[in-house]
């Protein structure tokens, strides 16, 4: 199964579109990922990442939604 996860871009760098890459922040998590695929991405965007490749860009709305469904999905499973 694979899974995107949405995360917050706080740094950008590199000019050129295929070697562009932006700083996401995952709920305190940050990782270095490609936007080669949103060359339009801007900081403070949210987007939602795939295998190190931000894949689209969403609202803040639609990323604070999916990141409290991941936390409920957490909670659940300490359950079992």
């Amino acid at each position: 199964m694979c899974l995107a996860v949405p995360g917050k871009i706080i740094s950008i760098s590199d000019d050129e579109p295929l070697s562009r890459t932006g700083r996401i922040d995952f709920s305190g998590v940050t990782k270095e990922v490609s936007l080669a695929y949103l060359p339009e991405a801007l900081i403070n965007d949210y987007v939602i990442v795939h295998a190190g490749f931000a894949l689209s860009i969403i609202d803040q709305h639609e990323a604070a939604e999916s990141l409290k469904l991941f936390q409920e999905l957490d909670s659940f499973e300490a359950l079992l």
